[in-house]
């Protein structure tokens, strides 16, 4: 095989590699080989850019980096908003031999802190935006990076992007050598960093975005999902390199007023959302206008990740918009999703079935698999899992299982293959001697027209026995009070078996969230 090429074997979604991989070549060279050097790649509220254009940038960067004393194999942590620098930095990196690790741009200083002494990185990359957070934890930090830049702007960096060389070889790799780090998103405690491979993009790529998705270089993508993390770093920079398409790249926070003014204004084929900013969109288009089939006539398909949605969240968007939204499951581990509803094979609730290339099982505590219709833990296998956890050789081994990953959610799947996400396997409750799945209830909570967001946890009465309680946020409008809450507690009850009712309900302004859009649980466990 040719250097830095891949081939595609049909009869099982395979691919291999050429024995020497560097992942750069085909994200970024290979659109000017092909004919994209004139080709939008980039849109934004400030301006568009070309795959040329890109090109370029990225080797800049990556001369820039080299220069800066970042060497082969060196961590280059990354603080950066939704911007063409973001691509120009990851990219450049990568083509130089330098590991990338793009960190939420929502943390705190302590957060921040944390990860530069445990990547041990030699170079800290930050937009301007972020300095008031990120210098305290640069001073803090035990081990101080080499270097420091800020990306974009008029910052010394950018003056070096502009006269530095615009040719870049790219560095000697293998499919299977380290190219980026992904931390986790701290939904159970500390995020811990997933190291992954030269390999891994290309086969979330092949095997979602293209079979599953029929992703075309005629696709325009909006993700609301940041870059920052595993699945919009998919869904807005990988998939369209991939496809030879068109991304549509916003550092606002994402808001239903935002989504749907980008959406307008640029038009785009494919949207990634969240379940909890679907639910949000739903209320404003509720409250603003009728149901309608032709709401946005660019959009060919809607993806859903992060938190399992709810088939009152599907139902409510397909009779508002007319369109389906795919939910699916995926993990910063995986890179991206792996299991997935599509466009002529969907059941609301559900997580859809394996995407191409991936195998799921579902085992028991003694990891045995489990009969059909049984809860247990989800493991999958596939080509794009991360190749062990930095520094943390415990939950490498709890969670790297050989080739397959434990993902840490409970799943049931039914005689038809669906697989139906019930929990974190940490959050499953146990009342009166039956499993309780979270996600169940707080899918029956949403039915209620008084719900936005509902959050489903183990709380002990005044026996000490574990029973569930929910914490919900309404509605605007909606007052909270104690007949409303007994209402919501019969309201489950008349609808699922009685054990599994909520005991107490508690209204709360907002659940908290990793950036991802997961409800950390383990925070409502610890309220009082």
């Amino acid at each position: 095989m040719q250097a830095n090429t891949v081939a595609i074997d049909p009869t099982d979604s395979s691919i291999q590699f050429a024995p020497r991989f560097n992942v750069a070549v085909p994200f970024i060279d290979r659109h000017l080989a092909e004919g994209r050097a004139q080709k939008i790649v980039i849109r934004t509220v400030n301006g568009d850019m070309t795959y040329g254009q890109l090109a370029e940038q990225v080797n800049r960067c990556g001369n820039v980096l080299r220069s800066m004393g970042v060497g082969t194999g060196h961590r280059m942590l990354m603080i950066v908003k939704d911007c063409p620098e973001f691509f120009f930095l990851f990219w450049g990196a990568i083509k130089a031999g330098i590991v990338p690790v793009p960190v939420n741009t929502l943390l705190r200083a302590a957060d921040y802190q944390y990860m530069i002494d445990d990547s041990e990185c030699t170079l800290v990359a930050y937009s301007a935006e972020y300095a008031q957070t990120v210098e305290p934890a640069l001073a803090g930090a035990e081990r101080t990076p080499q270097s420091v830049c800020v990306a974009g702007g008029d910052s010394p960096y950018a003056a070096l992007i502009r006269s530095t060389s615009a040719e870049l070889e790219p560095a000697p790799a293998s499919a299977e050598d380290a190219c980026f780090w992904l931390y986790s998103s701290g939904s159970t405690g500390r995020p811990k960093g997933a190291v992954h491979r030269q390999r891994d993009m290309v086969v979330t790529c092949v095997q979602y975005a293209q079979a599953v998705l029929g992703m075309t270089e005629e696709d325009v993508c909006f993700s609301a999902a940041k870059l920052f993390f595993a699945y919009g770093l998919g869904n807005a920079m990988t998939f369209p390199l991939w496809c030879g398409a068109t991304a549509v790249l916003s550092d606002q926070r994402p808001s239903p007023e935002m989504t749907f003014e980008l959406i307008e204004r640029f038009r785009p084929t494919l949207y990634f959302g969240v379940p909890t900013l679907y639910a949000a969109q739903l209320l404003a288009l509720e409250q603003e206008k009728e149901q309608d089939p032709h709401a946005f006539p660019s959009l060919r398909a809607c993806v859903s990740a992060g938190e399992a949605l709810p088939a009152e969240v599907f139902r409510r968007w397909k009779a508002y918009t007319g369109l389906t939204i795919l939910d699916g499951i995926g993990s910063t581990e995986m890179l991206h999703i792996f299991i997935s509803n599509r466009s002529d094979d969907y059941k609301p609730g559900t997580s859809g079935r394996p995407v191409p290339g991936y195998e799921a099982k579902i085992v028991d505590e003694s990891g045995q698999p489990v009969a059909v219709g049984e809860m247990g833990r989800l493991l999958i296998r596939g080509q794009s899992g991360a190749a062990c956890y930095w520094n943390n050789p415990e939950k490498t081994a709890q969670t790297m299982l050989g080739d397959w990953i434990n993902t840490g959610d409970t799943y049931v799947q039914d005689e038809a293959g669906y697989f139906t996400y019930c929990g974190r396997a940490d959050d499953m409750l146990k009342v009166s001697g039956q499993w309780v799945s979270p996600a169940e209830v707080e899918g029956i909570l949403f039915e209620h027209p008084a719900v936005l967001e509902a959050a489903i946890v183990g709380w002990e009465d005044d026996n000490r026995l574990l029973k569930p309680k929910a914490f919900v946020v309404l509605k605007a409008g909606q007052a909270a009070s104690v007949e409303l809450a007994q209402e919501l507690s019969l309201f489950v009850k008349e609808r699922t078996l009685p054990h599994k009712y909520p005991r107490w309900v508690e209204f709360v302004s907002e659940l908290p969230k990793t950036a991802t859009g997961k409800i950390q649980r383990y925070k409502l466990r610890t309220l009082e």
